[in-house]
């Protein structure tokens, strides 16, 4: 087998696919690339059993068709230095031998029999269709990506939750500690169904959404989806049981409500954080009219900080306790200027929105309280 194809093409598929491959495989055939060659078209496929991930490149020339596994980690770091030219590998069906020609030199390599290379899942008959834009399906996944958890204990956490109603698609994602739900309102679901997509197929869907302009389609059943785009094809495991309830643990009255210049509160955290105490990062919110003073300290260290800003607040003076980094977090995966603090009292979760909702989207964005000493 042989064909020619555009150094710079493949290897920035190859590098799109290759964050699928894990350190460290059970199976040594999934430290590699499978290369199918069918008329004209090489499809690449990685794999770590659970998720696995095609893409699609044309070729320039080839004189036949056929399969071959080449090591992942070799192809790659040699092809990093090698400018845009055309590369042609050479593949000897009976050694297995691969060599790569270039302008100045050949690479020579071993493949691997592709039939040991493991097939992907497929879908039930009872799987579920739905279709969502890329770049709204990268918005979910960007804001919600973030509150996922790592818990051994309590795995459907450990993912983003995508509930479909004939009404909407929302993306709910928590580790306990926090929550984000984000609702897109014009895209519809043909039938109320639910997954939930784990971390490491997110996150690769973050990486090459960034391309895509098309929409996505999704396809899933109890154990697997299968999300189709323009140029990748991905079939992961699902992490199964029952999300919880997420509408029941956001407060719905909250009669404290503070409005105030994101930027300004995001950096003012990050300030006064850095003098509070290295065990618990707790940060106090004093409310008072007009203001808000951010306090913290550690008395281990005898160290302390505070800043009063300037916010819109009518309500009784109130203080609550929050743990900094995650309240950074939040705010850094809150859009627009000013955003909205919702508290209830000092016991209960902070309901954080944007002071101005995206288009046809309502987030919305929980933290539970530390308790203060005072």
């Amino acid at each position: 087998m042989k064909f020619i194809i555009s150094s710079t093409a493949l290897f920035s598929h190859l590098q799109a696919i290759s964050r699928v491959i894990n350190s460290k495989n059970t199976l040594p055939i999934l430290d590699c690339f499978l290369f199918d060659l069918q008329g004209g078209t090489l499809s690449i496929t990685a794999s770590d059993t659970e998720t696995t991930m095609v893409t699609s490149v044309e070729v320039t020339e080839s004189d036949s068709d056929g399969r071959i596994a080449i090591t992942a980690r070799t192809l790659l770091d040699a092809m990093k230095e090698i400018p845009e030219q055309p590369l042609t590998f050479n593949i000897d069906d009976k050694t297995l031998e691969v060599i790569v020609q270039y302008m100045n030199g050949q690479y020579s390599v071993m493949g691997q029999n592709a039939d040991e290379y493991p097939q992907a899942a497929t879908l039930s008959d009872s799987a579920v269709h739905v279709n969502i834009p890329a770049d709204t399906l990268l918005n979910g996944i960007n804001r919600t990506l973030f509150a996922t958890a790592d818990d051994e204990l309590r795995p459907v956490m450990n993912g983003i939750y995508f509930d479909i109603t004939p009404e909407n698609i929302t993306m709910v994602a928590s580790d306990g500690h926090k929550l984000v739900k984000n609702q897109n309102l014009t895209i519809k679901g043909s039938e109320k169904a639910a997954f939930i997509l784990p971390k490491k197929p997110a996150n690769l869907l973050k990486n090459i959404l960034t391309k895509e302009e098309s929409s996505v389609n999704i396809d899933f059943d109890e154990r697997n989806a299968v999300i189709t785009l323009a140029k990748y094809r991905m079939v992961c495991r699902l992490i199964e049981g029952r999300y919880p309830n997420y509408n029941s643990v956001i407060p719905q009255n909250n009669p404290y409500k503070i409005t105030i210049d994101r930027a300004v509160l995001l950096s003012a955290l990050r300030r006064v954080s850095v003098f509070s105490s290295q065990s618990s990062s707790l940060v106090k919110l004093r409310l008072e009219a007009s203001k808000l003073i951010i306090s913290t300290q550690d008395i281990d260290f005898s160290t302390s900080a505070e800043e009063t800003l300037s916010c819109l607040y009518e309500g009784a003076p109130m203080s609550i306790g929050f743990k900094a980094p995650f309240l950074i977090d939040i705010l850094n995966n809150t859009p627009g200027q000013d955003v909205v603090i919702e508290l209830a009292d000092p016991s209960r979760a902070g309901v954080i929105v944007p002071a101005e909702q995206e288009e046809d989207a309502n987030l919305v964005m929980l933290l539970m309280p530390m308790m203060l000493n005072d």
